[in-house]
């Protein structure tokens, strides 16, 4: 079996606090997984739950208190290991007055390509995130979807085989969430390993092999979305109509939506026949029965109910 492309060993991140730094708050605890090579990983948690954190240890910008890391089995302290990854952050900030296409050749310049290779390149990445066409358009006129776009341009221009986003969908309206899902995707298919955070939980269902869910710092939850919530069915949804005049059936009654002229129902799983007799003797016509499962964000909300969350919670002794 290969070694995993992400490698997590108990990492924790104290911040000292208090106007004279008497007391330490603990941002990240022990955080231990593994993320496998090709694998699309999201990082779930609240705004201050340490996803941010973790990703700027890793990255090498900060230090951890404890705990190491490794990707594609280098220890992330050892510099060579950044040739091999690519990393968006949350809020870039990138020179403004430059077109798109300066901005991607100034970055394939640390790389050392050749003026004809970083031309190709360019072109190559501009095409991928549907930038073609504004490439030489100043960065200051770029829409938050755009600039999400050129900044996850800029980390994979050196075709890295782990990428690091950091809440790529944040603040995005549904068009630039889709755009940004499709590229995610593609990287996946490529055999990128991708490991993203954030808090937008249907984009994690969407898009995930595995997610992991982090809350006030400590890791809650490590499996695939299906799989770490359960796959246990707890009732069934019958949508169906009802001819002009006839009524729904007095058993069903307060537990009955209606939206148009369509009519929904939940019930217990071990009562869905009996209340599909029932509309048949209303001479229902019946347009559909779904399973009813937990999701992704049921689960995610439980936890944070659960640790009674509230940003930088945890604080430690001074030693």
């Amino acid at each position: 079996m290969s070694a995993p492309a992400i490698e997590i060993q108990s990492l924790t991140k104290d911040y000292a606090v208090g106007f004279w730094r008497e007391k330490t708050r603990r941002s990240l605890d022990s955080l231990s997984l593994e993320v496998h090579e090709g694998e699309a990983f999201g990082f779930l948690g609240p705004n201050g739950a340490g996803k941010t954190t973790t990703l700027k240890l890793l990255m090498g910008v900060i230090f951890p208190t404890s705990g190491t890391a490794r990707i594609r089995g280098r220890s992330i302290e050892d510099v060579a290991m950044h040739r091999d990854i690519g990393y968006l952050p949350e809020q870039p900030y990138f020179y403004d007055y430059l077109t798109a296409r300066e901005l991607l050749d100034y970055f394939a310049r640390f790389f050392g390509y050749s003026a004809a290779d970083r031309g190709e390149r360019v072109e190559k990445f501009l095409d991928l995130v549907g930038l073609s066409a504004a490439g030489n358009v100043q960065l200051r006129k770029f829409s938050k979807g755009m600039m999400q776009r050129i900044g996850i341009a800029q980390a994979i221009l050196h075709d890295p085989k782990v990428v690091f986003l950091d809440e790529p969908m944040s603040g995005l309206d549904p068009v630039g969430r889709r755009e940004v899902r499709d590229i995610i995707l593609e990287l996946k298919r490529q055999g990128r390993t991708v490991f993203f955070s954030t808090h937008i939980l249907t984009d994690a269902e969407m898009l995930c092999d595995r997610v992991a869910v982090l809350v006030g710092g400590k890791l809650q939850g490590v499996g695939a979305p299906n799989e770490i919530v359960s796959l246990e069915v707890y009732g069934m949804e019958i949508l169906f109509e009802l001819k002009p005049g006839a009524a729904v059936p007095a058993s069903l009654g307060d537990k009955v939506r209606h939206t148009g002229s369509r009519y929904q129902v939940e019930v217990p799983e071990a009562g869905l026949y009996a209340a599909l007799e029932q509309l048949k003797g209303a001479d229902a016509k019946i347009l559909g029965v779904v399973p009813l499962r937990p999701s992704l964000e049921d689960y995610f909300f439980k936890l944070v109910g659960k640790e009674k969350y509230s940003p930088h919670s945890i604080e430690v002794n001074p030693q």
